[in-house]
């Protein structure tokens, strides 16, 4: 008879299976086997909050056949992911195999390598009931809050709607941003900047001083000043008062948490964060890499610990020591401490599993975006274990005759790589010329410039994570899942920028929740309980009274609520306009694709108008063109993707026409079609041309309607202000 090792992960099953012998059977339960129904609440409040647990139907058949190995195995060891929700998962598994919890063995590891899984098999634990706690009472209390007040925003605004603990909170975040933006009143401010010429080297200084104090950011507020300030500059000759040269060092970044490398794939590579934990994934449970066969490449993806393996500490240092010399390694290794005191969900950072499996030893054989994300965990990884970046800072002061105005440049020079060798950062060299204290400089221009202030940035998937974490908001497990449900809902939605910026539903809704249920979007609130469900899993605080504490106040507002508040109060706003059909007043309605203008006299009137962004009304030319299924008008309609035709008989004719859009680009194959985006049936977007099935060019990313100065290929937009031809041999493509 065998051991059954049960995992979640089929990829997983598959990379250990490489390092057990016949003796063991590794099988996996596809994530959890049991949950809450979908169909109904599934918790008992009055008796202590027992949560009524299923195997849903699509799961049935993975249990069933886990039930017959488990029957045959002599011993069965339960080995999901170590943290609560893996936890939770083997605990599930025990009972549906019929093991005695207290009785179940785990294994645990961080990384899939033989070590680290035979390490395991020796050493096996017990199911570690606090983690089971603290992820149930997550569970249980999202559960509440979901089934709870989702109905009441169905009742009250639109159905579909939805409401959650941490994803109402993150789009409260992308709306109080937006607001500010929306206030912003850009100030104008004027900078004055000198170029002087030393041996046939200009340098530029700016203004930094008058009269030894310090100019403001917004000292210079106007042309005027800045001319004034010019009059006493333009005949003035400049002498060199101060010359500062000094060695900076700048630290190794510690290596990947999860918060910090869903931040920096999307600032380097322009990955969402769903797509970055996706890939994160593959490369932890096993990639096939040619020769060597299944094999997990990094650690475990979710945790918000900085601490790296003994074993790591020390392959690294002899990779580091190998490959650039002892100037390069730290006496000691270097250890880092995390930031936050909630680093609980694993005992590593994000690294890989060898330091000898270089980025460049696996470039062939892995998915090109795989190892884009590999090469960013293994370079800041091992460049942590390397010395300091040193530059030669310079900071010049320069004054005119009357030693009033004074003039600053500073210059930057790399005098030792580093950590910078592998990691490398955007560190612009400014080297000054040679200068000296009391030199006199030409001055070969002086001119003003204006700026104005720029309103703070819309949040990013890399900056509202960021945002997230600082708050305390959710949990390396949850930061990508709450992004993706918040866009999937339709309360937040991407620019061309890739930046999130709240629906008029996201707005509508937030304002309700913060106006009327405080507590539900409260920063601090909610931190707070994510404190809690630590206590809960360091065996500090019982699960049921946490619900309790939350629950009880949460209903009695909830039902007071239903009470009082109507939909047309929060979702209709008059206005002076009439319909045009029935002649009854118009009204502001905001459903859950957005907001327009509907008759009063609904349902026996359906004459509506749409809003744009702005708030203003959209006016469509009439269609004069009949539909080619029923022979009624067509019209212009507005819905959840946009604007599009279809027949005005509808709901009994669904004719809807097939629009194409062009972007004002020539299409390069065929020269005669323009290229048009277009959706695939997931909605991914793309472009092609017009002229198709005759002509197939297509491309994923924006045509710019330049051309490729190497290969005259299309140049088109990656995001990030990155731009780069579409021939993927070209060397512009790289």
């Amino acid at each position: 008879m065998s051991t059954l090792v049960i995992v979640e992960s089929p990829t997983k099953a598959k990379t250990i299976s490489k390092f057990l012998g016949k003796d063991y059977i590794i099988k996996s339960s596809f994530g959890h086997l049991r949950d809450l129904p979908k169909s109904e609440l599934g918790i008992d409040i009055e008796n202590d909050f027992t949560p009524r647990y299923i195997i849903p139907k699509a799961k049935m058949k993975t249990a069933s056949e886990l039930k017959k190995d488990a029957k045959k195995a002599k011993s069965i060891l339960f080995a999901s992911d170590e943290d609560r929700e893996g936890e939770a998962i083997s605990w599930h598994l025990a009972q549906i195999l019929d093991v005695d919890p207290k009785d179940a063995k785990r294994l645990v590891f961080h990384e899939i390598t033989k070590d680290a899984i035979l390490h395991a098999i020796e050493n096996p634990r017990p199911i570690n009931f606090d983690l089971v706690d603290a992820q149930q009472a997550r569970r249980v209390i999202d559960r509440l809050v979901g089934y709870k007040l989702s109905p009441f925003l169905w009742a009250k605004v639109a159905r579909g709607l939805s409401a959650g603990r941490v994803q109402s909170v993150a789009v409260r975040l992308i709306v109080e941003r937006e607001r500010e933006i929306q206030k912003f009143n850009p100030e104008e401010y004027w900078t004055i900047e000198a170029t002087f010429n030393k041996a046939t080297q200009t340098f530029i200084a700016k203004l930094h001083s008058i009269d030894g104090k310090v100019l403001d950011k917004l000292e210079i507020k106007n042309d005027e000043n800045a001319q004034n300030i010019l009059e006493h500059l333009k005949n003035s000759g400049y002498t060199i008062t101060r010359l500062e040269k000094k060695q900076v060092k700048k630290q190794a970044p510690a290596p990947f948490t999860t918060s910090t490398l869903q931040q920096r794939a999307h600032s380097q590579l322009g990955y969402s964060s769903k797509q970055t934990m996706m890939l994160a994934q593959q490369l932890y449970e096993g990639v096939d890499v040619p020769g060597r066969g299944s094999m997990g490449l990094i650690t475990y993806m979710r945790t918000d610990s900085v601490n790296l393996s003994e074993k790591f500490l020390n392959d690294s240092r002899e990779f580091i020591n190998k490959k650039f010399g002892k100037d390069y390694l730290p006496e000691k290794a270097v250890k880092y401490t995390t930031k936050s005191k909630l680093a609980q969900e694993a005992h590593e950072a994000i690294r890989p599993a060898e330091a000898s499996i270089t980025p460049d030893s696996i470039k062939d054989s892995i998915d090109p975006k795989m190892w884009k994300l590999y090469n960013l965990i293994w370079c800041r990884a091992v460049a942590s274990q390397m010395n300091p970046a040193i530059s030669e800072a310079t900071a010049v002061d320069i004054a005119d005759d009357t030693n009033k105005y004074l003039f600053r440049a500073t210059g930057n020079v790399l005098l030792f790589p580093g950590f910078l060798a592998i990691f490398p950062e955007t560190q612009e060299e400014d080297n000054l010329p040679a200068l000296k204290e009391k030199e006199k400089l030409d001055l070969e221009k002086i001119e003003p410039l204006q700026h104005f202030t720029e309103p703070p940035a819309r949040y990013n998937d890399g900056s509202i994570i960021k945002a997230m974490e600082e708050y305390g908001i959710g949990r390396p497990s949850t930061y990508a899942p709450t992004v993706s449900t918040v866009i999937a809902r339709n309360y937040i939605e991407r620019d061309d920028k890739k930046r999130f910026f709240p629906t008029d539903i996201g707005f509508l809704v937030t304002d309700i929740l913060v106006q009327h249920f405080p507590q539900i979007v409260d920063y601090e609130f909610t931190a707070k309980l994510e404190d809690d469900f630590d206590k809960i899993a360091e065996g500090n605080e019982d699960w049921i009274k946490v619900t309790k504490d939350f629950y009880e106040p949460f209903i009695k507002n909830l039902e007071i609520k239903d009470k009082e508040l109507q939909k047309k109060d929060l979702v209709e706003e008059k206005t002076d306009q009439v319909c045009e059909k029935c002649g009854e007043p118009m009204i502001i309605k905001t459903g859950r694709f957005g907001r327009f203008i509907a008759c009063t006299n609904y349902p026996t009137c359906k004459h509506t108008k749409q809003l744009g962004k702005d708030g203003e009304q959209i006016t469509e030319p009439p269609i004069d063109e009949k539909c080619p299924e029923c022979g009624s008008d067509l019209m212009r309609r507005h819905g959840r993707f946009g604007s599009f035709i279809s027949c005005s008989g509808y709901p009994k004719c669904k004719y809807i026409k097939k629009e194409v859009k062009s972007i004002g680009v020539k299409c390069p194959k065929c020269n005669q079609g323009d290229l048009a985006m277009r959706r695939t049936k997931f909605k991914k977007i793309f472009y092609s041309c017009t002229h198709y099935p005759d002509c197939d060019f297509a491309v994923w990313q924006k045509p710019t309607g330049e051309k490729c100065p190497k290969c005259a290929s299309l140049m088109v937009d990656m995001g990030n202000e990155k731009i780069k031809c579409s021939n993927k041999e070209c060397e512009n493509h790289k």
